[in-house]
């Protein structure tokens, strides 16, 4: 019977040691020329990254074809535009932007804005651009 349990048990194991994830282990990032990210998380079928939007800093307008995201504001304020509608953000605010939705993430205020981003499954290679309505 042990040994029948030894395949179930082996496919549970995680595939890296557990251990606590912040900015200083996570792999980091700059885009936008000024902006940051940190992916605290970095699987296929989920994707977890911390960014932070300088003072005026902006992402491009798009939408993701299988990505469902979540954005959480953990200080600042996060002005993100989800299918037409401006939303304002607030520490402690999140936001759910279903797949095939246009949305921009930007940084109206005179201070930096730290969110959380959660993608399932991940983002990247899922993004297509879209361009302002009108």
């Amino acid at each position: 019977m042990t040994i029948l349990l030894l395949p179930l048990l082996l496919a549970a194991a995680p595939d890296a040691p557990i251990k606590p994830i912040d900015q200083a282990n996570a792999e980091h990032y700059v885009w936008g020329g000024s902006n940051d990210g940190w992916h605290l998380v970095k699987r296929d079928e989920m994707s977890v990254i911390q960014e932070r939007i300088v003072p005026g800093g902006a992402e491009v307008r798009h939408y993701h074809q299988r990505a469902r995201q979540f954005f959480y504001v953990l200080s600042g304020e996060l002005t993100l535009e989800a299918g037409g509608v401006t939303h304002v953000l607030k520490a402690g605010q999140g936001l759910d932007v279903p797949p095939g939705v246009p949305h921009r993430a930007q940084n109206r205020s005179g201070a930096p804005v730290d969110f959380l981003v959660n993608s399932t499954p991940k983002s990247h290679g899922d993004r297509v651009e879209a361009p302002a309505e009108k």
